[in-house]
């Protein structure tokens, strides 16, 4: 350990600006103290070139093991996973073929219902037409049947006005020959 520090310049320089020569040199002394503790702190913390060519060994040695590690794992679970993951696709295609013929199968029960209540819809509005044409003949029927009945009371109302009118003539005509 070397410390590149000029103390004779440095005791000079303080003298030269006021400091006496042992003041000097105990300022000087106390600076090489405190730098020598300061790197004697700062060696705790580093490492050697050795220690560090130990530790990178010891790294690499760890790397090569997790390595040899990853291609034990590779070729026995990541084989398994993927036999599982096959399994797994071939059932997924299984329910995928069973879905789409249970969709193909409820579209056609839709579609048969659908035409069922159509054909129904049908049927019921043409039944709903044939019963409209009877209520319709049977009104025509209604109103021919009242507009008889109502000439015909028409005529017996001009019969029976007639009649009277006659009577009525036959009694005045009377009532001035008596007179």
């Amino acid at each position: 350990r070397k410390v590149f520090l000029d103390t004779h310049a440095l005791v000079c320089l303080l003298e030269e600006n006021g400091f006496t020569t042992q003041q000097s040199e105990v300022i000087v002394s106390a600076l090489v103290k405190i730098m020598n503790t300061n790197l004697d702190m700062i060696y705790k913390d580093m490492v050697t070139k050795v220690q560090q060519e130990i530790a990178l060994q010891q790294v690499m040695s760890h790397i090569g093991g997790v390595k040899k590690d990853m291609i034990i794992l590779e070729k026995s679970e990541f084989s398994a996973l993927r036999s599982e993951n096959e399994k797994i696709k071939l059932e997924l295609q299984q329910i995928k073929k069973q879905l789409m013929d249970e969709i193909t199968k409820v579209r056609a029960d839709n579609k048969l219902n659908l035409n069922l209540e159509k054909s129904r819809v049908k049927e019921l509005h043409a039944q709903q037409d044939r019963a409209l044409t009877q209520t319709d003949r049977k009104i025509d029927t209604e109103v021919a049947d009242l507009k008889t009945m109502l000439e015909t009371h028409k005529l017996d109302n001009i019969k029976y006005l007639a009649g009277s009118v006659f009577t009525c003539l036959t009694v005045a005509l009377g009532f001035y020959r008596l007179w």
